[in-house]
């Protein structure tokens, strides 16, 4: 999908008129998080965020996996794999599997570390545990209520905030905002927080981070005129990072959120390249997509792909480590006992 505009305008006749069915919507969501979540023998670390659309909470899923992976333990990462057929719960094979069938993220994702998709996330949990996950992290999991978590991380786009404050269809909201802020342990504020939202995350820890690509790509991108192309939820955040890095932006080509490209969509781009003499540029979900015909290996072949990194403090990384380990204590005290 893509984000409609007036999500982000504070004052819309259109968000009046289908706020009914947002606070329908939020109450639905918030009803079926009463159901209480199964407990498995390993901590699970849930990230998510707020609002529909991509806030970076893939990346800060990566990190977190590097980072615990850094200590010796193995994280498994558990994933609906929203886009892909594929109902699990299943590994994904980074090298056989496809986008269509697993989803852009978790095909993404896989490359780095273990990855379950299923949607069923407590089934996703149990083949993970099965596998030899020492911790399980669940990507986009703040409004599923399948296992139970032992650390809850919220994430928000700092330069997009909550929009207009109304849950889905009339806003970006998955669930009011408040009940919603009780349920995690902290919040991540991505990039500059133009839309003040800690102001609205106060009585959490808040953190915050930026994005950032590697310092090798930042010399490519210098100076570099480029075609940049994506299907995010938020594009003109790509548009920004590759401003940041220096490169001149002769076009953003946006598309729907995990948009599945077509052999015209290929053809286009790869025209628009020559025509405004730039190197196609895209993201790594975006990449992952491009596969399945001869147009879009091409175009893969032809764009420059750009990894989006983010590093988490290390104060919550620590609330993290912390939390982990308390879990694995009192499932290994429980153990014990029996």
């Amino acid at each position: 999908m893509r984000m409609p505009e007036f999500w982000s305008r504070q004052r819309s006749l259109t968000a009046q008129l289908l706020a009914p069915l947002g606070w329908l919507y939020g109450r639905i969501t918030l009803a079926r998080l009463k159901r209480r979540g199964e407990k498995l023998s390993v901590p699970v670390i849930a990230i998510g965020n707020f609002t529909a659309g991509g806030a970076g909470k893939t990346p800060v899923t990566l990190a977190i996996a590097s980072a615990l992976a850094k200590r010796g333990v193995r994280p498994f990462v558990v994933s609906r794999g929203y886009g892909g057929s594929e109902s699990g719960p299943y590994r994904v094979d980074p090298l056989r599997d496809s986008s269509a069938r697993v989803g852009d993220e978790p095909l993404m994702m896989a490359r780095s570390f273990p990855v379950i998709v299923s949607r069923d996330r407590a089934r996703g949990g149990k083949l993970a545990l099965a596998q030899g996950a020492d911790v399980i992290l669940l990507d986009d999991a703040l409004q599923n209520p399948d296992l139970e978590k032992d650390f809850t991380l919220g994430v928000v786009d700092g330069g997009f905030g909550f929009g207009n404050g109304f849950c889905v269809p009339a806003g970006p909201l998955r669930a009011p905002l408040a009940p919603m802020l009780a349920r995690v342990d902290a919040t991540l504020v991505i990039g500059a927080d133009a839309a003040k939202s800690r102001d609205a995350l106060a009585g959490k820890p808040c953190f915050s981070a930026s994005i950032h690509v590697g310092s090798g790509l930042k010399s490519t991108l210098r100076g570099q005129r480029v075609l940049a192309y994506c299907g995010i939820g938020r594009p003109e955040k790509f548009g920004e990072t590759l401003r940041e890095c220096g490169a001149e932006i002769a076009t953003l080509l946006a598309y729907g959120d995990h948009h599945a490209f077509t052999e015209d969509d290929a053809a286009h781009i790869l025209s628009e390249a020559i025509r405004l003499r730039a190197r196609p540029v895209t993201t790594e979900k975006d990449a992952a997509r491009l596969v399945g015909s001869v147009t879009l290996e091409k175009l893969k072949a032809a764009s420059l792909v750009v990894p989006i990194r983010i590093a988490p403090p290390d104060e919550l990384l620590a609330m993290i480590y912390r939390a982990a380990a308390s879990s694995a204590s009192r499932a290994s005290t429980a153990s014990g006992e029996e």
